[in-house]
């Protein structure tokens, strides 16, 4: 038994407690030298104590949202960008926090070159924690079970990451389960492809057995069964799935969030939306919004609102189609305003009506959820709740993420529900708002990202 990787949590322990120490001792100094002195009460010592502890509270739990303390799990661009976003919005709440303690306006100078100093701290900490780690734990050998045909999109995906995996062998499901049993010991995990429930099982319980680690490509009805509740009604273990949807009080309190938060941000995010429309009308003259059929909860239609990103009649053949990586009917503000989102943002009209949510599934087109469904019935499941502004597909997900794979992201969501999710999602939304990739365009001559 390989007892090596136990210890890769506690030296991951070990990074982010050295960085936390950093930046505590960082916003220690801020906070005593520059804005504690602005309170008409002063703490007592405890309190300052406590003030520090909420501050990397709060830090290290941001951070986690973003994935920054995933240290040799991300690429080290990608650890320094969400330590970069979570510090960022960690020193927006404290300074709101500073103004109402203190009753005032204080200067932001110093938070500011703090923040500046942290990030510049956690560019050093990622890279050597990065090369320790991959130097303790090399990328793991892994052998890919796959069934009828090789799954080459997840290959792409694995050998992408060589610095976690070196797929090391393949073996067809066809070649029978004893031989792969066989092979199985000579590597260091598994990647189990979509191959039938049967043989999946026998080989889930081996690795079982023999601790060997299993990467496991879950079926709809996997993600279904994880979100079922345990029955004790007998002496045998029983699961129970609901298959309801969002329950009635979980429907009371979206709603209540969804107006919420429609309202608030629209606020916000008003003097953007000026400055978008007028942008838009300047270019080319024509119309600042877009209206779009779509489905919603239950199927119902409705129209979403956009700021127009694309020229006039962009459609005129009549055939829905995603946009291209290059798409030439992408207007220039709509390059800006697609590439952070926020031609989106007149969607919050549609969430105060009640046709949308602030998270759920991306609504998508009738003509083209037809065609998703024609090659996966399953794909009307996303249908059990309220499209979103923003959701579980969206965040971890791409713009040309297959049907099949947003199905399943879109079901991990709609089966595991809960308002602290929601706010996770709506603040990874903020780092997705600044990721290229989430945005990537469907490649030339696809209309549609059906997938395998």
């Amino acid at each position: 038994m390989n007892t090596k990787g136990q210890y890769r949590r506690l030296i991951r322990a070990f990074f982010c407690g050295v960085l936390l120490l950093i930046h505590g001792a960082l916003f220690w100094k801020v906070w005593t030298d520059f804005y504690s002195n602005g309170m008409d009460i002063q703490f007592y010592r405890r309190g300052h104590w406590l003030f520090l502890g909420m501050y990397l509270f709060g830090l290290f739990s941001l951070v986690q949202i973003y994935g920054g303390w995933k240290v040799g799990y991300l690429r080290v661009f990608n650890v320094i960008f969400s330590q970069a976003i979570g510090i960022f919005v960690i020193n927006i709440i404290t300074y709101l926090a500073i103004v109402l303690l203190t009753k005032s306006i204080p200067n932001a100078l110093y938070l500011l070159l703090m923040t500046a100093a942290q990030i510049l701290v956690t560019i050093p900490w990622a890279l050597i924690s990065n090369r320790i780690y991959l130097t303790a734990y090399p990328p793991r050998r892994v052998l890919m079970i796959y069934g009828d045909r090789p799954a080459m999109s997840l290959m792409r995906k694995i050998t992408s990451r060589t610095d976690r995996f070196t797929v090391a062998g393949k073996i067809p499901i066809h070649c029978g389960i004893e031989m792969i049993e066989r092979q199985i010991p000579k590597y260091e995990g598994v990647v189990i492809c979509d191959i039938e429930s049967h043989e999946r099982n026998q080989i889930l319980k081996y690795c079982y057995e023999k601790n060997v680690r299993a990467y496991v490509l879950p079926k709809i009805s996997d993600i279904i069964i994880r979100s079922c509740e345990s029955q004790h009604m007998f002496d045998t273990p029983m699961l129970m799935a609901r298959n309801e949807g969002l329950t009635i009080e979980g429907k009371a309190a979206k709603r209540f969030e969804d107006i919420v938060l429609a309202l608030l941000l629209l606020i916000i995010f008003s003097p953007f939306m000026l400055l978008i429309a007028i942008a838009i009308k300047l270019e080319d003259g024509g119309s600042i919004i877009y209206r779009q059929e779509r489905l919603t909860i239950d199927r119902k239609h409705f129209y979403v609102y956009k700021f127009r990103s694309m020229q006039e009649n962009a459609e005129h053949d009549g055939k829905a189609r995603l946009a291209a990586a290059h798409d030439c009917r992408i207007t220039k503000v709509g390059k800006v305003i697609r590439a952070i989102r926020f031609d989106e943002l007149p969607q919050f009209v549609n969430i105060l009506k009640g046709d949308m949510s602030v998270v759920g599934p991306r609504p998508e087109r009738p003509e083209i959820a037809e065609e998703y469904e024609n090659k996966i019935p399953e794909f009307a499941y996303r249908l059990k709740v309220k499209a979103g502004l923003t959701g579980y597909a969206q965040v971890y997900g791409k713009y040309n993420t297959t049907a099949y794979d947003k199905l399943k992201l879109d079901l991990m969501y709609i089966q595991n529900y809960s308002i602290a999710l929601d706010l996770e999602i709506i603040l990874k939304t903020i780092q997705t708002m600044f990721t290229r990739e989430s945005t990537e365009g469907m490649e030339e001559g696809e209309d549609i990202a059906l997938g395998p």
